[in-house]
């Protein structure tokens, strides 16, 4: 019998820790780098709002807004 080995959760964005501008802009430029790759729809949205809640909280709390 196969062993199952378990991925890591996901950090939901309310679990993320604050990072800084810098940071978060590199982040997103990765994650955006790997969203082009997938092909479901739900996940794509799901990254995309996830990425784009990270950079809007960085934002927020590089107190630009």
């Amino acid at each position: 019998m196969a062993e199952i080995i378990p991925f890591p959760r996901r950090p939901q964005p309310e679990d993320t820790p604050e990072v800084d501008l810098v940071t978060a802009v590199d982040v997103a430029i990765r994650d955006l780098r790997d969203i082009q790759f997938l092909r479901d729809l739900a996940d794509i949205r799901a990254r995309a709002q996830e990425c784009r809640v990270m950079l809007r909280r960085a934002f927020e709390s590089d107190g630009a807004a």
